[in-house]
């Protein structure tokens, strides 16, 4: 150590080691890894004897959990009797609570109890449940319910998640070693740090909308990369399978696919071919740039205008736009009392008088006044044939009213 300290004061760089301390209780060969458990006959005691305050935790459990929890709560009152941990259940607030004893002499267990609390009310058995006690155990809750927003796309990802039968959930028990459990919006894990770090990973993954296959062929690989002590001091990377994302085209808006049948049939209808878009030339320059709202008014001479002033043209805007749609309105419920025969007429009519609104009142007149000219004189021609007809019809009945008269006259004649 002093050596190290020497060097470094004669090159003149600054000096990392000054505080450092040789520290004779720490070896390479102590694994810090390793978890011992508490054991009192081994001389694991607390200063004083007891702990000096009394810690507890409480969880809610859901409503249809209280009938399978009140089966096995007395097992679970036995299990944390040996531990030295107070448990209560409490069916009218529908809570679990655990607290230390005066008799607790591991001060973490406690915690250990926490969990298994957690663990039941995610629905995990009691007899797995319990093997959180023990050392070698440790679990963690993952919540995946606000890591999507469309609940559809939520509900097909966990079920990706648990694959077909549960086989992808069972292959990645078997890989990582660890209790998987999915409950609602929640994944529970229990196994080893090591393992709960990859099933979060994995699961994180999936909601990210990256396949599970994916990683647990990666898993796989890893595992067979264990067993060679050659490559415990190298880099994996060349072994493991790197996934690139796809940029898969996406659908059209149900909107823009309607609008572009309808246009398909539209065309097939008329008897044409349907309209081809053209590809537009590709040029290195950017498009002109859109004339922006405040050049639109310099323009058009608002901008100069007061807000009363404004609001007045807007007004008067509005008012004009609402009589040309009335009028519109009135023309279309007129032509629903002309008859088909003369619609033709009428079209010609329509046109006219919309025509007519582009040019000078006078002109418009003229051409109106000599549009319903014709028109009279149509429905006149028609009205001299049909009373020519009924004229020659009622003649031949009044003849024939005056001969039968004159027979009936005679008749009584010759009687008489």
């Amino acid at each position: 150590m002093s050596n190290i300290v020497e060097a470094t004061q004669e090159k003149g760089a600054k000096n990392h080691n000054k505080y450092r301390r040789d520290k004779p209780w720490d070896n390479p060969d102590i694994d810090h890894w390793s978890v011992s458990p508490w054991d009192d006959t081994a001389g694991d005691n607390l200063p004083g004897g007891r702990l000096l305050e009394e810690s507890s935790f409480a969880t809610l459990f859901p409503k249809y959990r209280e009938k399978y929890l009140r089966e096995v709560w007395p097992l679970i009152t036995r299990s944390l009797d040996k531990v030295k941990i107070a448990c209560e259940l409490n069916l009218v607030e529908g809570s679990m609570t655990v607290r230390t004893t005066r008799k607790t002499s591991d001060p973490y267990v406690i915690l250990k109890a926490r969990d298994l609390i957690k663990l039941l009310a995610r629905s995990i058995p009691a007899p797995q449940a319990l093997k959180i006690l023990n050392d070698e155990y440790n679990c963690e809750i993952i919540k995946i319910g606000g890591l999507v927003r469309n609940k559809e796309r939520f509900v097909k990802r966990r079920q990706r998640l648990i694959g077909p039968d549960g086989a992808t959930l069972k292959a990645l028990e078997l890989l990582t070693q660890c209790y998987i459990l999915v409950q609602g919006n929640t994944v529970s894990v229990m196994g080893t740090h090591k393992g709960i770090k990859q099933v979060r990973m994995v699961v994180l993954e999936c909601m990210n909308n990256i396949h599970p296959v994916y990683n647990i062929k990666r898993l796989m690989i890893m595992r067979e990369l264990e067993k060679d002590p050659k490559l415990q001091s190298e880099s994996w990377e060349r072994f493991l399978p790197t996934f690139k994302k796809k940029n898969v085209q996406r659908r059209k808006p149900h909107q823009l696919v309607e609008e572009s049948k309808k246009a398909s049939e539209s065309a097939a209808a008329a008897g044409g071919k349907p309209a081809v878009k053209k590809k537009k030339s590709y040029t290195p320059f950017p498009p002109a740039q859109q004339p922006s709202k405040i050049d639109l008014q310099l323009e058009s001479g608002e901008y100069f205008l007061s807000e009363r002033q404004r609001k007045a043209k807007k007004l008067a805007e509005k008012q004009q736009a609402s009589m040309e749609k009335t009028n519109e309105k009135r023309r279309a419920r007129e032509r629903e009392f002309i008859h088909p025969s003369l619609l033709k007429d009428a079209d010609e009519f329509d046109v006219v008088e919309k025509s007519g609104e582009k040019e000078t009142n006078e002109q418009a007149n003229d051409d109106a006044g000599a549009d319903m000219e014709r028109l009279v004189g149509k429905f006149a021609k028609k009205k001299r044939k049909t009373s020519e007809e009924k004229s020659g019809d009622d003649d031949e009945d009044v003849l024939g009213l005056k001969d039968t008269k004159k027979k009936r006259k005679k008749d009584k004649k010759r009687k008489d």
